[in-house]
């Protein structure tokens, strides 16, 4: 076997990855041809993987014979540090929100140049949301991913602003020197009304929640209301940014205590 075909050959963990990175929010279910078709392995070795998946309970077959991402996955992902302590810390102050707006409490943090939702809390009355928890996004492309692109290392903001920037709505800040100073702004305010960036008929409130008052922000916290209220967004500022306040202080006392 010559050396480029080593360093090609897809590993057996590499191709669990490739069936499991097959399932998504756009295809949640597949049959097993559309997996090995997604994966490009071929149908019997799509078959081997999805068949040891399924008995360890890593995918689950439903009852029209397709697959779809199995609760054992769930409850290994539930244990994630990076998100757990986050979670636990901003929930109950994220239902304090909601109990005073009935609007939707989101809780999002960023992965390199994506931000992942990671905590919602909605009612029957909220607007319906693009968002949803475990998406993904370009971090420039919500309020709250904004909020955590002006405090990401300097190298990641000029990836971003480096890069052609999607235009979700007429509306969506696109120009990298508008963009930028909108960055600034964020800093300095600490708290950022992003009107119909992401969708027509919401508008968002973000602010950053970092680990104590001072430490670096690791997420941000968000109430998303719909655009025919946007009158009611500044009057949100102050709520949000003392939960988002209320948090970091909290967090920060975790570390504390931790070291």
């Amino acid at each position: 076997m010559s050396t480029t075909q080593i360093t090609t050959q897809i590993t057996a963990a590499g191709k669990v990855l490739k069936v499991l990175s097959a399932f998504d929010r756009e295809y949640p279910s597949q049959t097993l041809s559309e997996i090995a078709q997604r994966t490009g392995l071929a149908l019997s070795t799509a078959h081997r993987v999805v068949t040891e998946l399924a008995g360890w309970g890593a995918l689950e077959r439903g009852e029209d014979g397709s697959w779809h991402v199995g609760l054992r996955l769930w409850e290994i992902a539930s244990g994630c540090p990076r998100t757990q302590i986050l979670r636990d810390v901003a929930l109950p102050y994220m239902q304090d929100l909601y109990e005073a707006t009935h609007e939707n409490i989101q809780l999002a943090v960023r992965e390199g140049t994506e931000l992942v939702f990671i905590e919602r809390i909605a009612g029957h009355r909220s607007v319906e949301l693009v968002t949803m928890v475990g998406a993904r996004f370009p971090v420039g492309s919500t309020g709250m991913g904004r909020v955590l692109l002006a405090h990401a290392p300097r190298d990641i903001q000029e990836e971003v602003l480096d890069a052609p920037l999607r235009a979700w709505t007429p509306h969506t800040v696109t120009d990298p020197k508008t963009l930028r100073a909108q960055l600034d702004r964020i800093r300095r305010e600490q708290v950022f009304v992003s009107d119909r960036q992401l969708s027509e008929s919401t508008v968002a409130v973000a602010a950053p929640v970092r680990t104590g008052r001072t430490g670096p922000v690791s997420a941000a916290l968000g109430i998303v209301i719909a655009a025919r209220g946007a009158d009611r967004a500044h009057g949100l500022r102050q709520l949000l940014l003392r939960a988002a306040y209320a948090v970091s202080d909290e967090l920060g006392s975790r570390a504390h205590t931790a070291d």
